[in-house]
């Protein structure tokens, strides 16, 4: 049995529209970005819109509250000779 391709969507026609006093435009389903961000940035007379990168770990941490306990005191163990 034949294998059906969907073929890659590369263009379609959208109506802009006003949102208070941003102009938008609704993307469509097929055109639909992962996530919450994008990053927009305009070359020449196009708007290009890509996802935006994901957030390092250090970038998440920087947003955490400090922790507020305090840790447990952990009994020092004695080490064991290593012969080398």
């Amino acid at each position: 049995m034949p294998i059906k391709r969907r073929s890659a969507i590369r263009e379609q026609h959208v109506r802009l529209f006003r949102n208070g006093r941003n102009q938008a435009v609704r993307i469509p389903r097929e055109f639909e970005l992962p996530g919450n961000d994008a990053i927009m940035r305009k070359e020449g007379e196009r708007l290009i819109i890509e996802p935006a990168p994901p957030k390092s770990l250090l970038a998440v941490l920087d947003k955490l509250s400090p922790i507020q306990e305090n840790f447990p005191t952990i009994a020092e163990l004695a080490t064991e000779p290593v012969d080398l």
